[in-house]
């Protein structure tokens, strides 16, 4: 039987393990911390943290929802040239097959699901 997950302010806003570069990065030095979390299924759950620096993403295999605690982004779409600035409060939804760039300007930490 599955139970409920509760992860209490301290733990979000808490420490997370050092998970090295985000790879792939082009500019900065986008240093990872993350907390994955069990949701008891395939699904990636978890909180992510990540420093300055650019990436781009191609054919992403997936799809992820995202909410930003804190930082700052720039995301651009590259099948439209559409620049989106995310910050704290933002919901951000990237399905699969979407090509595009990251680029983050303040240490962004987000809760985040990829399935």
């Amino acid at each position: 039987m599955a139970s409920l997950i509760h992860l209490p302010s301290t733990v979000v806003n808490g420490e997370l393990t050092p998970a090295g570069q985000r790879p792939g990065a082009d500019s900065g030095d986008p240093q990872l911390r993350t907390l994955p979390v069990d949701g008891g299924t395939d699904a990636q759950i978890g909180i992510w943290e990540c420093r300055p620096g650019g990436w781009p993403v191609v054919d992403r295999p997936n799809t992820e929802t995202c909410y930003i605690l804190e930082g700052k982004a720039t995301l651009t779409d590259d099948e439209t040239g559409t620049k989106v600035e995310i910050s704290a409060g933002d919901f951000v939804v990237l399905p699969p097959e979407w090509s595009g760039r990251w680029d983050v300007t303040e240490t962004v930490r987000k809760a985040y699901t990829i399935f």
